[in-house]
């Protein structure tokens, strides 16, 4: 707690609530903050990373963007479970899906998280470490989709640190190993959260289908995510 505020984040001590919404798009979270918030707080603006608390449902909870790729919510996970004793980060983004049966807008729930990324070289781990999610908050969103009768896969994603990938045959090949969806972030998230001690889960809407050639266009990603928001605000404890 004596390292805030950091470079990146201008909170003070108690400024953040116990759990955290993270979408990549600070526009995301300042429309989740004004949407579905009350009491709202602007607690960051530092480098346009927005974050805010507020309250739902009479349940304290913030919201604040991570940016893109595994660095980037590295950083900002890591502030925030260690810094400011945040305990649950639940990440809501976007994805593109590889499995035939997932459509835009579809809920993917991700359960592991597989990566290209060497970000987990730095624990020195005699092996290879499997990312997963909090079985607590998964349990709890699958009981939040239920509930508002969306419908949610819950599987393996990639988090990958390519946007661009040279290689060509890569999705095919984590689509044959069942992966569900790739995303950038989920990866180091479920890392800084195992090292802290502290809880995180992702929840993906599809933005786009990799194998179908369907996207949603810019501002549908930024606002169109409504049942992911949801389910993820449904958890909240």
């Amino acid at each position: 707690m004596s390292n805030a505020p950091t470079p990146h984040n201008a909170a003070l001590a108690g400024q953040i609530a116990k759990t955290v919404l993270m979408p990549g798009d600070p526009l995301r979270a300042k429309f989740i903050a004004e949407n579905y918030l009350e009491n709202v707080v602007c607690f960051n603006t530092v480098r346009n990373m927005l974050g805010y608390t507020g309250t739902y449902q009479g349940k304290p909870v913030s919201v604040m963007g991570h940016g893109m790729g595994i660095p980037s919510i590295g950083i900002y996970s890591y502030e925030l479970f260690n810094f400011y004793d945040v305990d649950n980060i639940i990440r809501i983004g976007s994805a593109g899906a590889l499995q035939d049966d997932l459509d835009l807008k579809d809920l993917v729930i991700a359960m592991g998280a597989c990566t290209d990324s060497n970000y987990a070289s730095q624990y020195q781990l005699p092996g290879t470490y499997a990312p997963i999610a909090s079985y607590p908050l998964i349990q709890k969103a699958i009981e939040a989709a239920q509930k508002k009768g969306i419908k949610a896969a819950v599987g393996n994603v990639l988090s990958s640190d390519m946007f661009y990938n040279a290689n060509k045959g890569a999705n095919d090949a984590w689509k044959s190993m069942g992966v569900l969806c790739i995303e950038m972030e989920a990866a180091a998230l479920y890392m800084n959260a195992a090292r802290a001690g502290k809880n995180a889960l992702c929840i993906l809407s599809v933005s786009d289908h990799i194998g179908k050639g369907t996207k949603l266009s810019a501002r549908e990603r930024q606002h169109g995510f409504t049942n992911m928001i949801e389910v993820a605000l449904g958890i909240i404890y």
